[in-house]
C-alpha cells in the first residue's frame, strides 16, 4: 500500500518524508502518518522523498602510475537525511549524477599515484578517500553517504593475460625447485642405500671367508686325529686339491660345454698341489714384504 492523498488530507508511509509548501514556499516537513492540508491557506504537498538506503553503481575508467588502464566498479550506498530533507528536495535536481561526478573526480586523482599491484592491495584506501570526499560534499545537500564498496578492479584484457602468464611462470619455477629438491633427496637416499648394500655385502663376504677358514681348520684337525701319520700340511694339500676338482666340476656344469679338458696323469696331481701351495706361499711372502 503506497502513499494516499486527497485535496485536504494525505497519508505518508513509513520510510518517507513529505515536503509541504505554503503559497509556493517551503513550509514544513511531513513525517510518516496522516496529515491535513489547508488549501484555503495555500498549503499543499509538494513532493515525497524516500529515506531508505539507495545504491548507485558507478564504473570509472582511469590509468595507474605504471600506465595500465583499469576500470573500477564502485557501489555507493546513500540515503536522505530526514532532518535535511528539504535541502535534498530543493538543492539538487539529479543527485545520482552529482555523486557520480565526485566519484570520477576523486578516483582519477588517487589511482594515477598507485601502481597496479598497489591498487589491488589498497582498494579500501581508495574507497575510504571517495567516502570522505562525498560525505563532506553531499552532507550540505541533505544526503548521507553510508558505504562505498570497491566491487571490482578490471584491468585491460592484455594486462590480465600478462599477469596470468607471470603467475603461471612463477608457479612453474616453484614447481621446478620442488622437483629438483625431490630428485636430490632421491639421489642421496639411493647413494645411502648403495653404500649400505656394499657394506652389508662386505660383511657377508668376510663372514663367508671366516666360515670357510673355520671349516677347513676343523676338517684338518679331524682328519689328522682320525688318520695316523698324516700331517696337517698333507691334509691341507688334499683338501685344496679336492676343492680344485670341485671347482672344475662346477665350471663344467654351469658352462654350455659339458666337457672340460685338463692335463691328466699320476704326476699331474702332485703338480697341481705344488702349484696351489706355491701360489699360497707367494701370496704370504708378498703380504709379509708389504708389512
Amino acid at each position: 500500500m503506497g502513499n494516499t492523498f486527497c485535496f485536504f488530507c494525505g497519508c505518508i508511509q513509513q520510510s518517507n518524508v513529505g515536503v509541504v509548501e505554503k503559497w509556493g514556499r517551503f513550509s514544513r516537513l511531513a513525517q510518516p502518518g496522516f496529515h491535513f492540508f489547508n488549501p484555503l491557506a495555500g498549503e499543499c504537498l509538494a513532493g515525497l522523498l524516500s529515506t531508505r538506503i539507495c545504491s548507485l553503481d558507478v564504473r570509472v575508467e582511469t590509468k595507474t602510475k605504471d600506465n595500465v588502464f583499469v576500470q573500477l566498479l564502485c557501489s555507493i550506498q546513500y540515503r536522505v537525511v530526514k532532518e535535511n530533507a528539504d535541502d535534498a528536495f530543493y538543492e539538487l535536481q539529479n543527485p545520482q549524477e552529482q555523486i557520480q561526478a565526485y566519484v570520477f573526480d576523486v578516483t582519477r586523482a588517487i589511482v594515477p599515484r598507485m601502481n597496479l599491484d598497489e591498487l589491488f592491495e589498497q582498494k579500501d584506501h581508495v574507497a575510504k578517500a571517495v567516502l570522505e570526499e562525498l560525505a563532506k560534499v553531499m552532507g550540505d545537500y541533505g544526503f548521507s553517504i553510508e558505504h562505498i564498496l570497491m566491487v571490482d578492479i578490471i584491468p585491460d584484457p592484455s594486462v590480465r593475460k600478462a599477469m596470468n602468464e607471470i603467475n603461471a611462470a612463477q608457479r612453474m619455477q616453484l614447481a621446478s625447485v620442488y622437483k629438483g629438491e625431490a630428485e636430490k633427496v632421491l639421489q642421496v637416499k639411493k647413494a645411502e642405500a648403495e653404500a649400505e648394500s656394499k657394506y652389508l655385502g662386505g660383511v657377508g663376504v668376510a663372514r663367508q671367508r671366516q666360515a670357510i677358514t673355520d671349516g677347513l681348520r676343523e676338517n684338518i684337525l679331524n682328519f689328522s686325529h682320525k688318520v695316523e701319520g698324516a700331517s696337517p700340511k698333507e691334509v691341507m694339500d688334499l683338501i685344496m686339491i679336492t676343492q680344485y676338482f670341485d671347482t672344475i666340476k662346477d665350471l663344467g656344469n654351469s658352462s654350455k660345454n659339458t666337457t672340460v679338458f685338463i692335463p691328466h696323469g699320476p704326476g699331474h696331481v702332485r703338480d697341481i698341489g705344488d702349484q696351489i701351495r706355491n701360489g699360497l706361499m707367494e701370496a704370504s711372502s708378498a703380504q709379509v714384504n708389504l708389512d
